[in-house]
């Protein structure tokens, strides 16, 4: 039996996905997206899941599409290529942007490749820890290709449109210190899992509605309208209000104790 090319292994709140194929540098298949569709779905609907970390096993996170291994059934690209009406995305953008949809917050642990797609799975998380000499690249300018996996809506919003143009324009390959710099990466040691787990601490000590909550509210106020924004807001608040983690959060804030809070209740 061939090896899933996405593992996803849950240890209480946090659900580790790993990217498998570590011989390929984690080179993106049609195996491996229609996994992370599949686990994606897996951590939404399991409430006690609180946040993901996403990591590639090996040497690299990724470094992008394995066109010798997706190139040969050109009849399956096209129709992955076509778009869901509904839902406004293709079977190439859908399981990366599944990650920026999902309801817990999602941290990338990246070593050696981000390239091309790699980095646009990156980008669809809310978090990017990274080595100093790892290797970031919008590699598809190298093939006169453009960025087609939901990656330019993040990477505009992370960096200037100046910066964002020339990256995607030449495919210039920079480094984690530099990705960091740029607002790309969100911090930089020589053991990344070191800080992302520092954060998971912190997120962990929160209510799990007001973090999911917390990451649809600045997900969808970013992309739309102030009238909007302010509408969700009041609606986002009256689900805090009924739930039982507010009340957790409110009697440990009271009484100075550590919160013990119950599975998620807010989600999609």
């Amino acid at each position: 039996m061939a090896e899933k090319h996405v593992e996803v292994e849950i240890d209480g709140p946090i659900a580790h996905v790993w990217l498998n194929r570590p011989e390929k540098l984690n080179g993106i298949t049609f195996d491996l997206l229609d996994g992370l569709i599949d686990a994606a779905a897996q951590i939404e609907a399991n409430p006690n899941v609180r946040v993901v970390l996403l990591e590639g096993r090996g040497d690299s996170f990724c470094a992008g599409l394995d066109f010798a291994a997706v190139m040969t059934d050109k009849k399956r690209v096209m129709r992955y290529f076509l778009p869901n009406i509904f839902k406004g995305t293709n079977r190439f953008q859908s399981p990366l942007w599944a990650w920026q949809e999902l309801s817990v917050p999602v941290i990338a642990i990246t070593r050696g490749h981000v390239f091309g797609g790699g980095i646009q799975l990156a980008l669809a998380a809310d978090f990017r820890f990274t080595t100093p000499d790892c290797q970031w690249s919008v590699l598809e300018a190298k093939w006169g290709l453009v960025p087609d996996m939901s990656g330019t809506v993040p990477l505009a919003e992370l960096v200037g449109a100046d910066l964002a143009k020339r990256l995607v324009m030449t495919g210039e390959v920079f480094s984690g210190e530099q990705a960091v710099s740029y607002g790309i990466a969100s911090g930089v040691a020589d053991d990344p899992t070191k800080p992302a787990m520092e954060l998971v601490d912190q997120l962990l000590a929160r209510s799990p509605d007001s973090v999911a909550a917390s990451k649809r509210l600045i997900n969808k106020t970013r992309r739309g309208s102030v009238r909007q924004a302010f509408r969700l807001e009041r609606r986002l608040q009256q689900k805090m209000f009924k739930s039982p983690n507010t009340a957790i959060a409110r009697k440990a804030g009271m009484s100075k104790t550590e919160a013990e809070f119950g599975p998620r209740t807010f989600g999609r």
